[in-house]
């Protein structure tokens, strides 16, 4: 079994460490990590050590630390605008993108979503995807945590996209297997709601340069549409 990864703000800089916090508590108390096992630091921006546990206390554990990786940020990046979604489509969408590799989530707050993040509801709702999206990336042992983006507007959206952006969509004539792909910068996807791409969305990405893409005859949910699309990318771009 692989080393368990905990993510900490900054990776300690000597050969021991006091691993405590939320991190601490669910190694200590809900892994029971024990002396002698060993797991994984990281910062979430490519940095990683090896540790071993030498005691374990009440919600704390004593680490030595060992051998020290850097990961180079990924390129190009693969960006997921992702259309807010009813009760927890969304953060399955979130978990599932993150475990195969997502660099950036959007929320992206349609013209068909049935939720619409507002105030301090739209505040807490983004932070359950940044919660989400930090769990999977632990238990995929990646070590770039995606961002998770402040909600954006259709026309926020429009801005992003470019030649490198791509709406999924089932009428689509191109397929996403034979697009042409960059080697450096942002690929850009993007995934409606539930209801699907209104034609005014539409219209607005591809006159900002995205080109409407299909995946294959049958249409997804919108908690997988992002999901099947990253694992096509990442094929296409030897990450797998």
């Amino acid at each position: 079994m692989s080393k368990p990864l905990f993510v900490v703000d900054s990776l300690p800089t000597g050969d021991s460490y006091t691993l405590d916090g939320p991190e601490g508590h669910h190694a200590a108390n809900v892994q029971r990590l024990r002396a002698g096992e060993r797991l994984l630091l990281g910062d979430g921006r490519g940095n990683v050590v090896e540790a071993e546990v030498r005691a374990a206390g009440k919600g704390t554990l004593e680490l030595g630390l060992g051998s020290r990786t850097s990961e180079p940020a990924p390129s190009p990046r693969l960006v997921v605008v992702q259309g807010i979604a009813k009760g927890d489509r969304g953060e399955l969408a979130v978990q599932a993108m993150t475990e195969v590799g997502v660099d950036e989530i959007v929320p992206w707050s349609a013209a068909r979503s049935v939720v619409q993040w507002k105030a301090e509801r739209g505040d807490k709702s983004r932070q359950r995807w940044v919660d989400t999206a930090r769990e999977a990336a632990k238990q995929a042992r990646r070590a770039w945590l995606p961002e998770v983006s402040a909600a954006a507007t259709t026309a926020q959206v429009a801005r992003r996209l470019g030649a490198a952006a791509f709406v999924l969509h089932e009428e689509a004539a191109a397929r996403l297997a034979t697009v042409d792909l960059p080697e450096t910068g942002d690929v850009v996807l993007v995934v409606g709601p539930e209801g699907g791409i209104t034609d005014e969305e539409l219209a607005a990405f591809t006159a900002a340069g995205a080109t409407p893409v299909r995946l294959g005859a049958t249409v997804l949910r919108t908690s997988t549409a992002g999901v099947a699309a990253l694992s096509a990318l990442s094929l296409r771009l030897d990450r797998w």
